[in-house]
């Protein structure tokens, strides 16, 4: 039976799809290229056709997840009506995105991205793009700083709870999980803009 011939492109998404879960699992200090290149069903060599190194493998599988994050969010709440129907619907895109990528959020807001300087000032970035699309929905009369202050806050907010139910393997109803948060982010964020709805 003859194999497909994976394009360039294609085998290094295969190679990032099969690094996921063990970095998830083990972390970036406990995963070697020989796991990846084992879990990929190919040799080592070949990731290096595509990855200088682990760190480079690591610090691409972080800028990946960070986007498919952020346009998880941003599509959800692209057509939303209002203020609090952006809320609602940005949470619930958040609490699907982490409950279906657990791994990735693991190894996004995990141990090694925390703890190494490159990828945690990577990480800062994320955070920050996710805040900027944060602070674009929020609609009320303040000065910039103070909704950008804000828009962290949300964020913090959003990866506090998940951080909670995943490091401690936690089931959880991301729907339930969001109504709750959105509920008191938008409580808070309608106390600025009492006339919104």
């Amino acid at each position: 039976m003859t194999q497909l011939r994976l394009t360039a492109p294609m085998r290094r998404q295969h190679i990032l799809d099969c690094a996921l879960p063990i970095f998830g699992e083990h972390g970036f200090h406990d995963t070697s290229m020989n796991d990846i290149a084992h879990a990929a069903g190919i040799t080592k060599p070949v990731i290096y056709q595509h990855f200088a190194s682990k760190r480079d493998l690591y610090s691409a599988l972080i800028t990946e997840l960070g986007e498919e994050m952020i346009a998880a969010v941003t599509q959800a709440t692209g057509n939303a009506s209002d203020g609090k129907a952006q809320t609602q619907q940005g949470f619930h895109a958040y609490f699907t995105w982490v409950d279906r990528h657990q791994d990735g959020f693991r190894v996004l807001f995990g141990g090694a991205a925390q703890r190494d300087s490159e990828f945690a000032s990577h990480l800062r970035q994320i955070r920050s793009e996710i805040a900027n699309a944060v602070a674009s929905m929020i609609v009320a009369d303040i000065d910039p700083k103070e909704q950008s202050l804000i828009a962290h806050a949300i964020t913090g907010l959003a990866e506090g709870t998940s951080r909670r139910l995943i490091e401690n393997n936690l089931e959880f109803d991301p729907d339930e999980v969001a109504t709750t948060m959105s509920a008191l982010a938008w409580a808070g964020l309608r106390a600025l803009n009492p006339t919104s709805s």
